[in-house]
């Protein structure tokens, strides 16, 4: 499958899965940038962090730097922040929206 690097909502398809926002999170403290530093706080396999990473990879949150056998892995803080904003878009639409409802629920009790 293709998926297209950042995409929003492959990004939050992907973060829909509990063990890649862990994943996500850790990579973000600094807590391991391996599969096997990964792992081990997760409580899961090497071969599990790694098929989620891969996924991580493909939507553009995360990147491996391979140096001979072994792969860092290290967050994208470019997809993240796009992520980021266009939530916060959507979040001022809404805002606006219900202000709009809000105003005009008070002047109809108000007439």
């Amino acid at each position: 499958m293709s998926r297209r690097d950042g995409d929003v909502v492959e990004v939050f398809a992907a973060l829909g899965d509990r063990t890649r926002q862990d994943l996500l999170d850790l990579l973000a403290r600094g807590q391991g940038s391996s599969s096997a530093a990964l792992a081990e706080p997760l409580g899961v396999t090497r071969q599990a962090v790694e098929k989620h990473l891969r996924l991580l990879e493909q939507v553009g949150l995360v990147t491996a730097r391979r140096d001979g056998r072994r792969v860092a892995w290290a967050v994208r803080p470019e997809t993240v922040r796009r992520s980021a904003q266009w939530l916060e878009a959507r979040s001022a639409e809404w805002e606006r929206q219900l202000a709009l409802v809000k105003a005009a629920a008070e002047k109809a009790d108000g007439a």
